[in-house]
């Protein structure tokens, strides 16, 4: 079985599709080896709205984030499936309100005018940015990538060194379960809790970046509205919690009044993979087996969305050294 392909990526959630998609239109034979399928995976539950949640500025991740915005601009323009650029406005508390260090990925970011604004708030800004609904994007993901000549494996990969059976490079987009195929510690969950209610036909999106109660967003989706949520540094909990969700609910309606009284659908747990440091995106110095070059992609915390075709052009571009 070895070499029967040209590079496996290990995960098979938006970063490890992302990634073997653009390994494969370089020109590989690619395979995406997964336990789970990507209905399972921590990008299902996502909210999936293009903003570096809790990412720090690199040079390295605005270029990531500058070329997923476009890449999903260019989606939206011709109907990719769940793809949809959406106004958004995000509000502020504070006397300060710097220009975001992201700024120049997004073509039309613009203060709020003082008509735009009502107490506590005390300024903000306006952009358009990619929403993505995952329900209907990961399946085209995989579908582009399948008939595109790829493979997709249900394996359980419990050390990185068993993917080099199958192929020379391996990328490892593995997110949370990199704490245990890496032994990598930084690596832990920001476990996220989200309210799904009824949309009532709002179009803009809602951010309440300074609410001392929690992390509150109001994020319309084409027959429902994502409310958050939360952002819980090391627990591993799915369990969605009730009080939890009372106080998503009590603050987006604060936020947005036109939800009260909203239908509630359904709520959903995610464990955000989080990295102490940030994004490893790097090729291992020391591969383990018969792995001639191992590139890892992971820690993407709450901005997987967000940098991922980014990244996976910087994967594609370390990987090709050695195809």
């Amino acid at each position: 079985m070895s070499d029967r392909f040209d590079a496996v990526v290990v995960g098979a959630g938006v970063i490890g599709l992302t990634t073997a998609l653009r390994l494969q239109q370089a020109g590989a034979r690619v395979a995406v080896l997964s336990a789970e399928s990507s209905a399972e995976t921590t990008s299902s539950v996502a909210a999936a709205v293009w903003y570096p949640t809790r990412t720090r500025f690199e040079p390295r991740v605005l270029d990531w984030a500058g070329r997923t915005y476009r890449e999903f601009a260019r989606q939206a323009a011709n109907s990719v499936p769940g793809v949809v650029m959406r106004p958004t406005r995000m509000l502020l508390r504070g006397e300060t309100q710097d220009v975001p260090w992201w700024a120049s990925a997004v073509p039309d970011l613009r203060a709020l005018r003082e008509d735009e604004v009502r107490a506590p708030f005390t300024g903000g800004w306006a952009f358009t940015v990619p929403t993505v609904e995952m329900s209907a994007y990961l399946p085209w993901l995989q579908r582009t990538f399948a008939e595109t000549g790829g493979t997709l494996l249900r394996r359980r990969v419990d050390a990185l060194e068993q993917a080099g059976v199958w192929a020379p490079a391996v990328v490892n987009a593995s997110g949370l379960a990199a704490r245990a195929l890496c032994g990598d510690t930084e690596v832990r969950p920001a476990r996220g809790q989200l309210v799904l209610v009824a949309n009532p036909g709002l179009r803009t999106s809602l951010r309440d970046e300074d609410n001392a109660d929690g992390s509150t967003y109001v994020h319309p989706r084409s027959t429902d509205i994502v409310l958050g949520g939360t952002f819980e540094l090391g627990e591993w909990d799915t369990e969605p919690s009730p009080a939890t969700a009372a106080a998503i609910l009590r603050r987006c309606t604060e936020l947005q009044p036109a939800l009260a009284g909203a239908r509630v659908l359904g709520h959903k747990v995610g464990l955000r993979p989080w990295r102490d440091s940030g994004v490893r995106l790097e090729t291992d110095p020391r591969p383990p087996g018969r792995i001639r070059r191992l590139v890892h992609n992971y820690g993407h915390g709450g901005a997987g969305v967000t940098l991922a075709w980014g990244c996976a052009d910087a994967v594609t571009a370390l990987v090709g050294q050695s195809l």
